[in-house]
């Protein structure tokens, strides 16, 4: 079962009801997903719209062994919440009953929501994540690892690749989609500038008042993108002349993307490469290195570093 924290539900209108949802919750916590069905039985039939009981209905299906019982269940949670904040369209991608999506900002938004408080607890303290030293190491083996005028980082969560690169950074600019990363990220004291908003959309933004920057940040953001075409075609028009972009992205032994059980997308190493070169982008380094563990094995990874045309 992927590892991925419900956001707080919304009530189905009727106080038994929702009642009857927590305790289905709790059961699912406790490994009883026979328990979830059939407390959520009488829920989704009363309340038809009411989308984190058809989504943990979707789950304990899925738990269960029943795919098809599953997808129809992510299917009705799908329509009844427009913003899938459950993630909804993720879960049927990865059970093969839609392509590859981008992910919801409403789902991006509320997991990390749900995750900022004990964040780098778990990523750092448990799976041993590194994104940032990765990052910076590949710019100084690079040769360049410099003092940049203007930083850009983007889905900068708690602030951690804001603290590395801090000392190279004359401005720093952290971007997430999560108001309680922020919140952390704020407290680093490391940033100048922090926004609220989904990259892309920051990015497009960024082009329209002019605005350039030196170098471009992203650990391990673009894990949660179904690819990586988009990356070039919205980072370039902010990019300085010769100005650098470095991140980390999961990866596998194919040549396409991939969605993992862990609700994270993998790039091969074509696809990399392609999107950069597609992109205008020239790649300066790429090396295999894993940016976390997961279950105690390393997960592999790949550290790009490109620079934008002089």
């Amino acid at each position: 079962m992927a590892d991925v924290r419900l956001p707080t539900p919304v009530s189905s209108g009727d106080l038994i009801l929702d009642r009857r949802f927590e305790w289905a919750r709790e059961s699912f916590a406790a490994g009883d997903a026979t328990a979830v069905s059939e407390l959520l039985g009488e829920v989704v039939q009363s309340a038809p719209r009411f989308a984190p009981a058809w989504f943990l209905l979707a789950e304990a299906r899925e738990a269960l062994g029943d795919r098809t019982g599953a997808i129809a269940a992510f299917r009705t949670a799908l329509a009844a919440d427009d913003s899938d904040r459950q993630g909804a369209a993720v879960r049927l991608a990865r059970l093969g009953a839609l392509p590859p999506v981008a992910m919801p900002t409403a789902y991006i938004r509320s997991l990390f929501d749900g995750y900022a408080a004990g964040f780098e607890e778990a990523l750092v303290g448990r799976l041993g994540y590194r994104g940032p030293e990765l990052l910076i190491g590949a710019l100084a083996r690079a040769g360049t690892l410099t003092s940049f005028g203007s930083v850009l980082d983007l889905g900068c969560g708690t602030g951690l690749a804001g603290v590395a690169i801090k000392p190279h950074a004359q401005q720093l600019t952290g971007v997430d989609l999560s108001s309680r990363m922020l919140e952390a990220a704020r407290g680093k004291g490391v940033y100048d500038r922090l926004a609220e908003t989904e990259c892309m959309t920051f990015l497009r933004e960024e082009a329209v008042t002019g605005a350039r920057h030196d170098l471009i940040l992203a650990a391990d953001v673009f894990i949660y993108f179904h690819e990586l075409m988009q990356v070039p075609r919205f980072a370039v028009p902010v990019m300085a002349p010769g100005a650098l972009i470095a991140f980390s992205v999961e990866t596998h032994d194919g040549d396409g993307v991939i969605l993992r059980d862990t609700l994270r997308y993998a790039h091969g190493e074509a696809h990399v490469r392609h999107a950069l070169k597609q992109g205008g982008l020239q790649l300066v380094c790429l090396q295999s290195a894993p940016a976390r563990n997961e279950k105690g094995e390393p997960v592999p990874g790949l550290v790009v570093v490109a620079r934008a045309p002089s």
